[in-house]
């Protein structure tokens, strides 16, 4: 599908990810871990998950949608996992792995771990592409994991028998590859790649000892051997999010210097990214530092930065003015040709989660999309005081 992103709205604006899955899916995925409920019962409230939020994404105006991730157990294990609890866990991984991170409220979350080899996915994003296509017309976004996250499976020291660390390094970096390109065969006309972990690897956390690894320039590096199979042209349509977390209204990085990843970040050949920005303490200081960074020339493509304006965890809709009042302070930093505009977050990266901030998932939903509305609207009043068509 032909997609122009500045249509709309002059400065281009897009989703992350998830939507607050409703209670009754919530429960349902629960119940399906509990063996109460068939496989085929959980895909038909998934189903009428989906289809109430193609609906209401299309009434917010978004110029670019997609299914809110309701459909999968989290950003982080859909290609592995059925649930989170690891009904459905792809081969050669077992329960038990380290913590992907630990959350401001002190809450965690576990990922499974790597036996042996070799690793596949047993789910492409792109059969979500697909299914979402049948029910909608508007062009689609869809978020991918990344590899970085991926390596988190393996140990951290030493080699598997039989399994070694390149060889894994090698799988998930093929995965990947055929993870994206399955989704623009479905149709997506962008496809961002998750590296919410880079916010984290800079932190230094005992209680987490990947962390303690200095891994940042590393996860760069395996990242880009992914985007490096891509075209220039089709660079331009590949994304990256990176945010301090979003889990439980819950943060898991938001303390550790923003310049620690920025200064990094932008090495990485995507066509643009999504960055948080609405709760950041000091905007315009992070501001500046996208503006330092940003390529011009990321092999072939001009980076694009897509700045956060709404904050996820918060239950209080940001209004289209203070939307637009946020693009016209980074377009101080920002080329305002190189500006798009997001939310700081997925709303509810994981499959089950009660929205504790909003009192309930349902009523966090409706949130969601009245702030996606609302910075559709402030976005082309930026837009329009500055000029941008």
């Amino acid at each position: 599908m032909d997609f122009n992103p500045r249509t709309a709205t002059g400065i281009p604006t897009e989703p992350v990810g998830s939507i607050p899955r409703p209670l009754k899916l919530q429960q349902a995925f629960a119940a399906y871990d509990s063996k109460k409920i068939t496989k085929a019962q959980l895909e038909e409230e998934q189903n009428a998950a989906v289809a109430d939020t193609i609906k209401r994404f299309e009434a917010t105006g978004s110029p670019i949608i997609s299914d809110g991730e309701q459909r999968v157990s989290s950003f982080a294990t859909y290609p592995i996992a059925d649930t989170l609890s690891g009904t459905g866990l792809a081969p050669n991984l077992s329960p038990g792995g380290q913590y992907f991170a630990i959350f401001a409220d002190g809450h965690n979350r576990q990922l499974p771990k790597i036996t042996g080899g070799p690793f596949h996915y047993n789910f492409y994003a792109g059969d979500l592409v697909k299914k979402a296509a049948k029910i909608t017309n508007k062009p689609l976004h869809q978020a991918v994991i990344a590899p970085s996250m991926m390596y988190l499976l393996y140990q951290l020291d030493g080699d598997i028998p039989g399994y070694t660390r390149k060889q894994f390094e090698d799988d998930i970096v093929n995965e990947c590859e055929k993870d994206i390109r399955s989704c623009f065969t479905a149709g997506a006309a962008h496809v961002v790649m998750d590296f919410t972990e880079g916010r984290l690897a800079p932190r230094n956390d005992p209680r987490n000892p990947w962390t303690t690894r200095k891994l940042l320039p590393f996860f760069i590096e395996l990242d880009n051997r992914v985007l490096d199979r891509f075209s220039a042209q089709e660079r331009k349509n590949i994304g990256v999010h990176v945010c301090p977390g979003g889990d439980v209204d819950s943060v898991h990085s938001a303390d550790v210097p923003y310049e620690e990843l920025l200064k990094h970040l932008f090495k990485l050949n995507a066509g643009y990214f999504q960055l948080q920005m609405a709760s950041e303490r000091d905007r315009e200081a992070a501001y500046k530092l996208v503006g330092r960074y940003l390529r011009e020339d990321a092999n072939g493509v001009p980076q694009m930065a897509y700045v956060g304006v709404i904050v996820t965890q918060s239950p209080r809709p940001e209004s289209a003015q203070e939307v637009c009042d946020q693009l016209v302070a980074a377009a101080k930093h920002i080329d305002k040709q190189r500006l798009g505009s997001t939310d700081d977050c997925g709303f509810s990266p994981f499959s089950i989660d009660m929205k504790p901030n909003h009192g309930t998932p349902d009523y966090a939903r409706d949130v969601a999309f009245q702030k996606i509305a609302n910075r559709v609207a402030g976005t082309r009043l930026a837009a329009e005081k500055l000029g941008v068509h």
